[in-house]
C-alpha cells in the first residue's frame, strides 16, 4: 500500500498498529519482531495476508511516522482502515507487541492511550487487554 493512500486493508491496518506500536520508542526489539511475525504467521485475522508483504509494509508504517505529523497520520489510517469488529483486534495486538519484551515502555503506553481513544476503545476494556496481553508474556 503507498505511504500516500488514504485507506488501508484491515490487515495492514493491523501491522500499522503493531509496527507503531514497536517503534514509538524508536527501537524495535527482536522480540517484538518475532511477536509480529508469530502473530501474522498464525492468528486467523491474517489467513488470507500474502506474509512475504511484511517486510514492505513496516516500511511503509516507517516512511509515515518519520514525517512530521506521522503519528497523527497512522492513527487516522488505521481507524479509516478498521471496521468495527477489528478494532479491539488491533488494540490487543499492539498491547502484544508491548509485552514482548516483558515491560511496556512509556512511549508505548501513551501509544496505546492514543490508538484505544482513535479507535473509541473504553478504558476498562484496553485495561483487560493490556492484562490479558501482559499475563501471556509472563514466564516462570
Amino acid at each position: 500500500m503507498p505511504a500516500e493512500s488514504s485507506f488501508l486493508t484491515p490487515q495492514e491496518a493491523l501491522i500499522y498498529a503493531m509496527i507503531t506500536t514497536s517503534a514509538v520508542d524508536r527501537k524495535i526489539s527482536d522480540n517484538e519482531l518475532q511477536r509480529i511475525g508469530s502473530i501474522v504467521r498464525n492468528l486467523p485475522v491474517f489467513e488470507t495476508y500474502d506474509h512475504d508483504w511484511l517486510v514492505r509494509e513496516a516500511q511503509d508504517c516507517g516512511k509515515i511516522l518519520s514525517k512530521t505529523g506521522g503519528l497523527d497520520r497512522v492513527l487516522a489510517l488505521i481507524d479509516a482502515s478498521l471496521p468495527e469488529h477489528l478494532r479491539e483486534t488491533a488494540y490487543v495486538l499492539s498491547a502484544e507487541v508491548a509485552a514482548a519484551d516483558l515491560e511496556i515502555k512509556a512511549e508505548e503506553r501513551r501509544f496505546l492511550e492514543l490508538l484505544a481513544a482513535e479507535l473509541e476503545i473504553d478504558q476498562l476494556t484496553s485495561a483487560a487487554l493490556d492484562r490479558a496481553a501482559r499475563a501471556r508474556h509472563r514466564k516462570v
